[in-house]
């Protein structure tokens, strides 16, 4: 029975090709919330955020000029970072591959490691975007659906996110994984590859450094015209997770345009760099982040670290799909966060400066309640 196993699933497409990316997820009916409304439900526990998404709509001229500018200056650094990342992935693993990027954050990463990989690695590589939900796990019929629908090996399987932060996300998916093999009886690699561990959590990054990759600007314009995941009542048990699509978006997706910016500087001299083992750095950042997270808990009276949102990265989804109370910057001055000294114009959110601060940005999120 379990070699059928969700044979008769069709994955989708998102604004992508399909050589270079395929959505495990479900089309919904969507019902749009607030981000006022959804804030509320979450604080309240009236609802779980993977219960809720906002409309999306179109950014500003201003912001999305701002992208494109942070796309120049940093894809040349995405490039190499992407390529060496990929050279780690195909030396952890014998033979081909199948990336599996977790959604949003993680998919245009995907979608560069899967192709950096197709051209330098003499390996084929596969990629799939899945959802993983804080509480609830991975899907475990999209994983299904690869092992025993689509015969992936297991041991083939690597999966990718674009950062860490507080490293929430890699401690659920290490969970999730266990909890699955488990289950299972197999043995899939619980490894998590990123592009900037700025947490100290993952098991490979190209970096530690706190900087604006430009994917992180953007919502669903950068990731395929698709939906953060949703788990909520229309998901049965068989179904893999809910997403809805953006189609209302298409004349501003960048999805496309973006990874073919940071392709477009992929050399092979970069792909034959190797990484650095920094461990002791990971250990070093992972102990900044707790000191810095009980610091501000300390200073502005934060009694839930889910508020706290540390690193550029984290601190962007903040003021795009959150209700932020207040914007925390390393230098005012710094190209990284311009973005968001002009998000927090725009929604009137006070800016403060901590140049002693590990990260380059962190965002509080509002006491709604």
């Amino acid at each position: 029975m379990l070699n059928n196993l969700h044979s008769d699933k069709t994955p989708l497409l998102g604004s992508y090709c399909a050589e270079d990316c395929l959505f495990l997820l479900k089309n919904i009916e969507p019902k749009f919330y607030t981000i006022e409304d959804k804030e509320r439900l979450i604080q309240t526990g009236a609802m779980h955020y993977s219960e809720m998404v906002n409309q999306e709509s179109a950014p500003s001229q201003q912001y999305a000029e701002l992208f494109l500018n942070l796309t120049e200056q940093y894809k040349n650094r995405l490039a190499v970072e992407v390529l060496q990342l990929a050279k780690k992935i195909v030396e952890n693993r014998d033979g081909d591959i199948c990336i599996i990027s977790l959604v949003r954050a993680g998919t245009p990463i995907g979608v560069l490691l899967n192709r950096a990989i197709n051209e330098y690695g003499e390996v084929n590589s596969l990629h799939y975007s899945i959802s993983i939900v804080r509480d609830k796990g991975i899907d475990e019929n999209a994983l299904d659906y690869l092992i025993y629908g689509q015969k992936i090996k297991p041991e083939s399987i690597v999966f990718v996110d674009g950062w860490t932060a507080k490293g929430v996300m890699t401690e659920e998916l290490k969970k999730a994984v266990q909890h699955y093999n488990a289950r299972r009886n197999l043995n899939l690699s619980e490894q998590l590859f990123v592009i900037s561990d700025i947490g100290g959590t993952a098991d490979f990054s190209a970096t530690f450094d706190d900087y604006a990759i430009p994917s992180a600007l953007m919502n669903s314009t950068v990731s395929g015209l698709i939906s953060r995941s949703v788990l909520n009542d229309q998901i049965k048990a068989d179904d893999f997770h809910g997403c809805i699509s953006y189609s209302h978006l298409e004349n501003c997706d960048r999805s496309n345009w973006f990874v073919n910016q940071v392709t477009d500087c992929f050399k092979l001299s970069d792909f034959q760099t190797p990484l650095q083992n920094e461990s002791l750095s990971a250990k070093k950042r992972q102990s900044m982040t707790r000191n810095f997270l009980q610091e501000i808990m300390q200073k502005h009276h934060v009694s839930n670290k889910n508020r706290i949102k540390p690193g550029i990265a984290e601190a962007t989804r903040v003021m795009l799909r959150r209700v932020p109370d207040l914007l925390i910057v390393k230098d005012k001055l710094n190209p990284s966060t311009i973005h968001l000294l002009k998000l927090a114009i725009e929604k009137n959110i006070d800016v403060v400066e901590m140049n002693e601060m590990p990260f380059g940005a962190c965002a509080l999120i509002k006491d709604v309640k």
